[in-house]
């Protein structure tokens, strides 16, 4: 009886033929040169399986509302009002294996309320 199994990571030593240099194809008794038929007997009872420890994901931190914003002369570019709410926005993650440290500046105008960033 043939169970399946569903492996997720699977680590297997590549085998070239010693006749004519091809990498065999894995087979049930071992590996099979697919180009000349050469044949190395192997046993595949013993899988080890290596799982990387994941990381924690860090937390976002994120200001509140108005009274935790500065106000600041930064002209509103709708309504030409010369104060702005300024807001700064913090992200510390990693995507990818790269980890990424970013941080938007955002104005919100103190008469009309749009809101703009500024680069």
């Amino acid at each position: 009886m043939i169970e399946e199994i569903l492996i997720t990571h699977v680590l297997i030593k590549l085998e070239f033929c010693e006749k004519c240099k091809t990498m065999m194809d894995i087979t049930l008794n071992g590996y099979v040169c697919p180009k000349c038929g050469y044949e190395i007997k192997s046993d595949f009872d013993t899988i080890n399986v290596h799982r990387p420890k994941e990381k924690k994901p860090e937390p976002i931190y994120r200001g509140g509302g108005k009274e935790d914003s500065l106000i600041v002369q930064r002209a509103c570019p709708k309504c030409s009002n010369p104060d702005a709410y300024k807001t700064i926005t913090v992200t510390i993650g990693e995507h990818s294996g790269v980890n990424t440290d970013r941080s938007i500046i955002r104005y919100k105008c103190t008469e009309c309320f749009h809101v703009w960033i500024e680069y």
